[in-house]
């Protein structure tokens, strides 16, 4: 079974990709804030960032040269595996991207990720919602400039759009709202849940058929459910996990974001998924229940970056000790990195992955 592993390009969220090769038991992924760059770097993380596509090409190979610079010989962005460069996709529109094909604006910033603005959708609007025109969406047809530009000029379209997740997609749509329409109007919750899962899916099939076209294949499935603890285990079983289903099964490769939350309640629920490739979690979590029931997915533990930055390294080794015999082989995911964390925290976090990884003595084959 092909597996996913966590993916961090530079100046980008993490998203994910497909696992290659022999895999260490503790994989470290690395991943620093638009802001961590920006505080040695000249580069402007606004608009232009994310509709330029040549401007953000100059702006990764400089990343990429800071990396290699402050991190030499490290795997940081992938910067050390060529099936994966030159990407110059991997960010376009942070998370942001299908929200705003439906008028939501994005706020963009110069030392940050883009984010929504707060002009949500009202309850009418919400009832007589339907999949965008992806031929009259604006932001997708810029998008779709983009890839025509990258293939122009590189002849190959690497890496990936970040197309969330239904639930992460459908609050910043609605907002606050949402989570009393899921008590008080299940039918329009379900509705909206329908249309964004729908306009997900036809978008990110377009995208999918440009890049193969190209020779960057890209057919796998992967959602993020940031807001998963925001709702009840009940409410998702109810609302979402037939959407999730519906995702997994188009590509029968699918990826399963949670960030650093505990997931145990929802575990029993994901496991009715099929083709999980990938699922994540925070260490709150019960690592074991999850490798039981993911056995075939690479899983993956999000590490804060306020743990990477405040705890000592034997707080860390006891952590990463406690990943690798419960629930690796595993990514570990230090992502969000801000510029207060010293470089030498950071190398000694990777150090104390591969040195745990060595003494488990074993790899695994990804296919």
């Amino acid at each position: 079974m092909q597996q996913l592993i966590s993916y961090i390009a530079p100046g980008a969220p993490a998203t994910r990709r497909p696992a290659k090769g022999n895999l260490p038991w503790l994989r470290p992924e690395i991943g620093f804030t638009p802001k961590w760059y920006r505080q040695s770097l000249d580069i402007d993380f606004g608009e232009k960032w994310h509709t330029d596509p040549d401007y953000r090409e100059q702006t990764v190979n400089m990343m990429k040269a800071e990396i290699e610079k402050r991190f030499p010989n490290s795997s940081i962005a992938a910067i050390d595996q060529p099936e994966m460069q030159p990407d110059f996709l991997t960010g376009t529109f942070g998370a942001c991207i299908i929200s705003a094909m439906f008028g939501i604006p994005i706020v963009y910033s110069r030392d940050n990720w883009p984010c929504t603005s707060k002009d949500y959708l009202s309850a009418d609007q919400i009832d007589n919602l339907e999949v965008p025109n992806l031929q009259s969406s604006e932001i997708f047809q810029n998008l779709l400039g983009q890839l025509e530009k990258i293939k122009s000029k590189h002849g190959i379209i690497k890496g990936f759009i970040n197309w969330q997740g239904v639930l992460n997609n459908a609050q910043r749509l609605r907002g606050e709202e949402l989570f009393l329409d899921l008590f008080d109007k299940p039918e329009r919750c379900r509705h909206l849940f329908d249309v964004i899962r729908k306009t997900m899916l036809e978008a990110s099939t377009v995208v999918q058929k440009i890049q193969s076209e190209s020779g960057f294949e890209n057919s796998f499935s992967n959602i993020s459910n940031c807001l998963v603890n925001m709702i009840s285990p009940e409410q998702y079983r109810e609302y979402l996990l037939a959407q999730d289903i519906k995702i997994a099964e188009r590509d029968s490769c699918f990826g399963l974001h949670n960030c650093a939350w505990n997931a145990t309640p929802y575990l029993e629920e994901y496991a009715k998924i099929p083709y999980v490739a990938y699922i994540d979690m925070g260490i709150n979590s019960d690592l074991q229940l999850a490798k039981k029931l993911f056995p075939n997915a690479r899983r993956s533990l999000m590490y804060t970056p306020m743990d990477v930055k405040n705890k000592d390294i034997k707080q860390i080794r006891e952590d990463l000790l406690k990943a690798a015999s419960e629930y690796g082989p595993c990514d570990i995911v230090a992502a969000d990195i801000e510029s207060d964390t010293e470089d030498e925290k950071v190398a000694e976090f990777i150090r104390l992955c591969d040195e745990i990884s060595r003494k488990y003595e074993q790899t695994v084959s990804a296919g």
